[in-house]
């Protein structure tokens, strides 16, 4: 899991790591302006509030200010927590060129596998990958 500062919904600095804090985490990376990140995020959330699932957290790559990625969340009616990276600095350190990407983080922070593209995460091809979680 790359060690890096990102913020979260409050603009507070925070990791990967910190937000894991010794548990599965899925890591989506996304932004306003990807037309697919923008579809998959709906079901990314419905994810969230399951139970028996590894934490969910949407980290947003756009340069634009906390306040427009929480706002652009708020409008879409999606309740996950506004992380940032508007440096982009995840992207570059998973070497990640398309959006979304997702990876899931085993509870000792090593990659399990990851995901490029769009996918509806309340159906069964993500059911299958997420049994995958430890």
């Amino acid at each position: 899991m790359p060690d890096l500062t990102l913020k979260d919904g409050d603009g507070e600095d925070t990791s990967l790591s910190a937000v894991a804090a010794g548990k599965p985490l899925l890591v989506n990376l996304w932004a306003t302006w990807c037309a697919p990140c923008v579809k998959e995020l709906p079901t990314l959330d419905a994810l969230a509030g399951r139970g028996g699932v590894p934490q969910v957290v949407a980290i947003s790559q756009d340069t634009a200010t906390p306040d427009k990625v929480r706002a652009f969340l708020a409008d879409k009616k999606i309740g996950l927590e506004a992380y940032q990276d508007s440096e982009m600095g995840l992207s570059s350190a998973l070497g990640s060129q398309i959006l979304p990407t997702t990876v899931l983080y085993g509870s000792d922070g090593k990659e399990i596998w990851r995901f490029t593209g769009d996918l509806d995460w309340t159906g069964a091809k993500a059911a299958d990958l997420l049994k995958e979680a430890r």
